[in-house]
């Protein structure tokens, strides 16, 4: 019996990769020093699996994104690129000025950048997977696993990109996912001699095995579809014979109608997941393996920190056996390892009696290890079973009065009253807002100082006072630019904030947060997801105290700033014992005791942040009604209780709206952000569709992930093509998200421009 791992954190122990990156970003360190710190990187991630595991990937390390490493591969490269060869063309598709559009990555945090298909044409610019089995060998005498996003997920998870037009000597472009069979096919026919070369030259250098990952396989499929998975793999393999070729699925379980033909397809393997749900046992058990093909199991968790219940798991390995044989068994992480902390080692500050029931990346691969001891008959790894399964057997973190509250919950309680089209009457005269009324979406630069004084305050080496008057100083100077600026609402910049769950995460009861579980969000963006443990409760206001200060200092409307229950719930990792609608129902019950207190304190305008509220979207949408039945009620528990005159915002991001746009609609908000720069405002097709669209929205005009600053003409087109679809009184004009992690020489000047777009629209268009 083996034992595999794949998607170990690329980003180090110390944040290594986030350094190296940034690092190079800035000019501080050369592109040779910035490589060979990428390689450094590596030869630990390969000493780290080697330690627990039988067979090391390698190719897994990227310098940005998979998929973008991927499309280059494939030379999958737009027009607007063409003339840039190296990092420089890497890093321009990644964050430049017209970088590609950046979504999420199935239902994750992790963020991708989309491929663009402009022509249906696909070329091996460089074999990435025998260059990393290569130097794997050559640098660290290490035989490894070749790994590669396999075609079917690349087609499915890119666009098609077709220049449709020109506004304001700007081009116009359709991009569109591929739905049809027919399109899939013809590119699929296309792309499937690129990945035979791929393998046939791994084969060639002596490679043993091959992984290549389609969680795409795990998508509601139909027949066309699975037909040319079953045709492209036929192609694929033929003439491989010699080379072991493993397929791995995650995130969830294979449709039960094609589950036999997808675990048939013509390779030595199958991966699949029975941690994300029961689907893929509940067929083996009904509709077995086949006899000489391996199962790589998916048992040890890959998107949650709860240490594995070893004796349990080993019962189902067994079940496994039984239907596999020991021989074709491979015990595996269930999803990629990227998803989680490093090591849960230097956590030194997390409530008592936590830390021992928590399992991190290192943790993981080490629970693969135990398993085959535990079947191997390895008395120490038993006893270290019997050990975790008496602790996890344990009540932890219960507070009978938010059980109580949660009990007492009536439908009325999940209703905002009165209608919006009454709230926004008195909104409007309340506020008295211009025609596109201009705002940002809540953070302002993060800078060192603002990084350095809260290192110091929570090391103890600022006072509170002194911290806190630091704090007021920075939030005068946001509001100071931005009565420069000519904005019409105002933030007051989040200075206090490391991150937007974090944040709250330390305020609330029942939610723990680490020193140390640094997780790659996109690029170098990290967080720490905080870990739900208990039942959630807010023992005191969070953010009265800055938020009130801001409204203090002007006369303009300051919004109070809140992250959602639902993205609460979703960037956290969350307790298993209880149903994740309960969790999210008593996050909800505290903002909204937050946005009762913000209301008492006289802030008419509270954006309650909901950018996860897609990405928790379930894959099967057999089981969408459930997820949105208690996702939206959540939302509106939140702020169910404010007056008419409460203006509630919430902003979304980097998200596949489309077919969610009924259910948006459903959370019953006032005013809606959304990010429209980087979809070229594709994405404002979805409120066109929906046809009685009547909520204001908030178009992200400009990038904030890119450093570039957009101009006038740029922004102004994104706004016109919108007003093609929306009428103009709907619209507001803002960046696609916060600022916290650009620079102020970049900010200003974007913002400028913004304000002046707006001004230039209200004197074209006339203000109301």
């Amino acid at each position: 019996m083996k034992t595999w791992a794949f998607g170990y954190p690329k980003l180090g122990e110390k944040r290594e990769y986030k350094k190296l990156l940034e690092g190079f970003w800035a000019g501080k360190i050369t592109e040779e020093e910035f490589l060979k710190g990428i390689e450094e990187l590596e030869k630990y991630r390969l000493e780290t699996y080697k330690k627990y595991v039988d067979s090391v990937p390698v190719g897994e390390l990227n310098l940005y994104d998979f998929m973008l490493d991927t499309a280059l591969m494939l030379g999958v490269i737009p027009e607007r690129f063409k003339g840039k060869e190296g990092l420089e063309l890497y890093y321009e598709m990644a964050r430049g000025k017209q970088a590609l559009e950046m979504t999420k990555w199935f239902n994750t945090n992790y963020h991708y950048l989309v491929p663009e298909i402009e022509k249906a044409e696909f070329s091996l610019r460089e074999n990435k997977p025998l260059k990393a089995y290569k130097e794997a060998k050559e640098k660290f005498g290490l035989e490894g696993r070749p790994t590669l996003v396999g075609p079917y997920t690349f087609l499915k998870l890119s666009k098609t990109l077709q220049k449709v037009g020109e506004e304001g000597g700007l081009p116009i472009y359709h991009m569109e996912k591929i739905e049809s069979a027919k399109v899939l096919k013809t590119l699929m026919d296309k792309l499937i001699p690129v990945y035979k070369r791929i393998l046939q030259e791994l084969k060639a250098e002596g490679v043993k095995e091959v992984q290549i990952d389609e969680p795409a396989f795990v998508l509601n499929l139909n027949g066309e579809e699975v037909e040319i998975i079953e045709n492209a793999y036929r192609t694929l393999t033929e003439g491989l014979e010699g080379m072991d070729i493993y397929l791995i699925t995650y995130y969830e379980g294979i449709d039960d109608r094609y589950f036999e033909r997808i675990v048939n397809l013509p390779v030595t393997g199958i991966g699949l997941d029975f941690v994300s749900s029961e689907r893929n046992l509940r067929n083996l058990r009904s509709k077995g393996f086949p006899k000489s093909k391996k199962l790589v199991a998916g048992v040890v968790p890959g998107r949650n920190v709860w240490r594995l219940d070893l004796n349990k798991t080993a019962q189902l390995l067994k079940e496994l056996i039984d239907i596999v044989e020991e021989e074709n068994l491979i015990i595996a992480n269930a999803q990629p390892l990227y998803h989680l902390p490093i090591t849960v080692e230097p956590e030194k500050k997390l409530p008592e009696g936590l830390k021992e029931r928590l399992s991190f990346a290192k943790e993981r691969l080490g629970e693969i290890k135990l398993l085959k001891g535990i079947l191997g008959g390895d008395s120490r790894a038993k006893a270290i079973a019997d050990e975790v399964s008496k602790l996890l057997g344990q009540p932890f973190g219960r507070n009978e009065e938010v059980i109580k509250r949660i009990k007492n919950l009536k439908e009325e309680d999940f209703v905002r009253k009165p209608s919006y089209g009454e709230r926004d009457k008195v909104q409007r005269e309340l506020l008295g807002l211009p025609l596109f009324p201009t705002t940002t979406i809540g953070s302002f630069p993060q800078t060192p100082d603002v990084r350095k004084a809260r290192v110091k305050y929570r090391k103890g080496e600022l006072a509170e006072e002194e911290y806190k008057k630091f704090i007021q100083g920075k939030i005068k100077e946001a509001i100071h630019l931005q009565e420069e600026l000519g904005l019409d609402v105002f933030v007051h910049g989040e200075f206090e904030r490391s991150d937007m769950v974090e944040y709250f995460a330390e305020l609330l009861d029942g939610i723990a947060t680490t020193s140390h579980g640094w997780v790659i969000s996109y690029g170098s963006r990290v967080y720490r997801p905080p870990i739900i443990y208990g039942d959630v409760s807010r023992p005191k206001p969070m953010t009265v105290e800055w938020i009130t200060y801001a409204q203090s200092l002007t006369d303009k409307p300051v919004k109070g700033m809140l992250t959602g229950p639902v993205t609460i719930l979703n960037w956290s990792y969350a307790r298993e014992d209880i149903p994740r609608s309960e969790i999210a129902y008593q996050i909800a019950l505290a903002i909204l005791d937050e946005v009762l207190d913000l209301e008492r304190n006289g802030i008419n305008i509270i954006q309650i942040d909901e950018p996860a509220f897609r990405e928790a979207v379930p894959i099967k949408k057999e089981e969408w009604d459930d997820y949105f039945n208690w996702a939206i009620k959540a939302f509106r528990l939140s702020n169910s209780k404010v007056k008419p005159e409460t203006q509630i915002h919430t902003h979304m991001c980097y998200s596949d709206f489309n077919e969610i746009i009924e259910q948006i609609y459903e959370m019953d908000f006032d005013v809606i952000s959304i990010e429209a720069s980087r979809s070229k405002g594709e994405i404002i097709e979805a409120f066109e569709k929906f046809g009685k669209w009547d909520r204001q929205i908030g178009v992200g005009v400009y990038d904030i992930h890119s450093p570039a600053i957009p101009s006038k003409e740029e922004m102004k087109a994104v706004m016109q093509r919108v007003m093609k679809v929306l009428p103009k009184e709907l619209l507001w004009v803002n960046p696609d998200c916060g600022l916290k992690t650009r620079k102020w020489e970049e900010v200003i000047p974007a913002l400028k421009n913004m304000v002046e777009v707006a001004k230039e629209l209200r004197k074209e268009y006339g203000n109301s």
